[in-house]
């Protein structure tokens, strides 16, 4: 971890912790459920970072078929995102690099599970409108990263979008478990809501 060290001390701005006055309830919720027995040590970017390490075990479980591992496996890694997200804004640990990165690892693991799933059981356009959309939210990004020098926390539609995202790969994983197909399609219908919601959250900001 030499280079990140080395990188975090030519981007000391991006670690600066910012007042977070934006609390939802269900961070209140993880605050007093889950939150207070974390240890200390662990802020929300080692969580970010955590989860972009795991999202390839995540992938190789599922593309194996290893389907009962790889589904309790996403749903933890899916998880931590609203985890890192709830400490940081509960414990006032909102930095510039946490803002970047948690949406980037999120669009990790749910395009990943696009290729292995999406793709294969479902419509092709649907695959493709998921990983497009998701691409155009990185490059807009990173866009106004290196052009404008702002950071864009995400707003309440592209959490939305996740949710259900996460939502319709799980309930794929099931149907493919139990053999019940009628999960599948209501899967299929989660994934098209989550591009209708991901396309509020693009114009939102301005697009």
């Amino acid at each position: 971890m030499y280079w990140f060290k080395e990188w975090k001390k030519k981007h000391h701005d991006l670690f600066i912790y910012l007042p977070s006055n934006d609390i939802h309830p269900h961070d209140r919720f993880l605050e007093w459920t889950v939150i207070q027995f974390l240890p200390r040590s662990l802020t929300p970017n080692r969580i970010t970072l955590f989860r972009l390490a795991t999202t390839p075990i995540v992938f190789f479980f599922i593309l194996y078929g290893y389907y009962e591992i790889g589904a309790w496996a996403f749903l933890f890694v899916a998880f931590t995102d609203a985890l890192d997200g709830s400490l940081a804004r509960t414990k006032h640990m909102v930095t510039k690099f946490g803002m970047m990165f948690d949406p980037l690892a999120d669009k990790l693991l749910i395009g990943s599970m696009v290729l292995v799933l999406v793709f294969q059981y479902f419509n092709h356009w649907l695959g493709i409108a998921i990983l497009g959309i998701e691409i155009i939210f990185i490059m807009t990004a990173f866009v106004a990263k290196v052009k404008f020098k702002s950071v864009r926390a995400a707003n309440i539609w592209g959490k939305i979008k996740m949710m259900l995202q996460v939502l319709a790969v799980f309930l794929t994983l099931m149907a493919l478990l139990l053999d019940f197909p009628i999960l599948l399609s209501i899967a299929g219908s989660i994934f098209g809501l989550a591009v209708g919601f991901a396309l509020v959250s693009l114009f939102s900001f301005g697009i």
